[in-house]
């Protein structure tokens, strides 16, 4: 797709090799390990998985950790820049007293990836979320210090009780001090129970298709009803796949707010408080990870066509069929936002690589 601005990736994803090594250690979830007879290496990050057959996780192949073929697969889809993340499940099952170092050694280790490709590669950092707000706070100081990262990845548990813990708090305002950008990234969707009997009939498609956006507007839900958007009002989040469900349930959560009886006695409805709307335009950035042009047109009308980036979610979601080249994942991303702001060249630009060039300072 032809475009005068870069094209950025701002949703990609990398396990660097001494993270690999570190779920190759263990026998609990999460871990990394073959089941015989096969000897192909597979990632197992959810109770359920740690109980299914053979099958069980995903693979997980060189495009996981080789940088190389990160800047493979960017050439090949035409991407000038992308700004990598760790998955989940990041570090939060680190014990507490190792949360710092495995945090600073992540971080030093993603930065100096980034240094192998200078202006290519910016990366999103990792949090000792185990170890607590003060040790979470000097490592969003140190982040500063290095030259590639833009900002932190976060998982919806936060500190383990949810993003409505007023114990993230000092997070939230050491981040936005910092002026480093939240990219929020689910991760354990819902309860498997809600699935039905008949689940494990269809793969990953219900946790991956609905239960991860519901996680993250449960999750985004909470932090607005907590009204962590007042107390730390300059906070910026990136929300993956495009806020979840939140775009299209905007309008109902808000109404539910202001119809609330408990919430109004409470003191919490009229003057001072953020809308939902509001929250959207001044709070939150959505990445373009939606797969098809409607759900993108409600991304732009949410935020704004300036708060909506493009993302791949690579090495994730590959194609099944052997020798195919492009992604369909990637390519079904770029035609829904062909169509969804074929009238608006400078909004089409904005998503596909200017808005997070400009949000993130994406220049060394």
């Amino acid at each position: 797709m032809a475009s005068q601005s870069p094209i950025v990736d701002i949703h990609t994803h990398v396990y660097p090799p001494s993270y690999v090594d570190l779920l190759k250690s263990r026998s609990a979830i999460p871990y990394i390990r073959s089941f015989p007879p096969s000897p192909d290496l597979r990632l197992v990050i959810l109770p359920a998985e740690d109980t299914a057959s053979t099958s069980r996780g995903r693979p997980v192949g060189p495009a996981y950790y080789d940088i190389t073929e990160k800047i493979k697969f960017m050439d090949l889809h035409s991407i000038d820049i992308s700004v990598i993340s760790l998955a989940n499940p990041w570090l939060d099952w680190v014990p507490e007293s190792e949360a710092a170092d495995a945090a600073r050694r992540i971080n030093d280790e993603v930065d100096a990836e980034c240094a192998r490709f200078p202006g290519r590669l910016f990366a999103f950092g990792t949090l000792p979320l185990s170890g607590g707000s003060e040790v979470i706070v000097r490592e969003i100081e140190r982040l500063k210090t290095l030259t590639y990262m833009r900002g932190v990845i976060l998982g919806t548990t936060g500190l383990g009780k949810g993003l409505d813990d007023p114990e993230l708090l000092p997070v939230f305002e050491a981040l936005q001090n910092a002026k480093l950008a939240v990219f929020l990234h689910p991760h354990y969707g819902l309860p498997s129970q809600v699935w039905g009997e008949r689940a494990g009939e269809y793969g990953h498609v219900l946790p991956l298709a609905l239960g991860f956006p519901l996680e993250t507007t449960i999750a985004v839900t909470r932090m607005i009803l907590s009204g962590a958007f007042e107390k730390v009002p300059e906070l910026q989040m990136i929300l993956a796949h495009s806020g979840g469900t939140l775009p299209f349930l905007a309008g109902r959560i808000e109404s539910c707010i202001e119809h609330d009886a408990h919430l109004k006695a409470k003191g919490r409805l009229g003057a001072g408080r953020k809308t939902v709307w509001e929250i959207l335009k001044s709070n939150i950035y959505l990445d373009a990870v939606i797969y098809g042009e409607v759900g993108l047109k409600a991304a732009v009308q949410a935020s704004g066509e300036d708060r909506v980036m493009f993302g791949t979610d690579h090495p994730f979601f590959p194609p099944l069929e052997e020798g195919t080249e492009k992604w369909a994942s990637v390519e079904t991303n770029y035609t829904a936002i062909k169509g969804a702001l074929e009238s608006s060249k400078e909004g089409m630009q904005g998503v596909l690589g200017s808005n997070a060039v400009r949000v993130l300072n994406l220049s060394i």
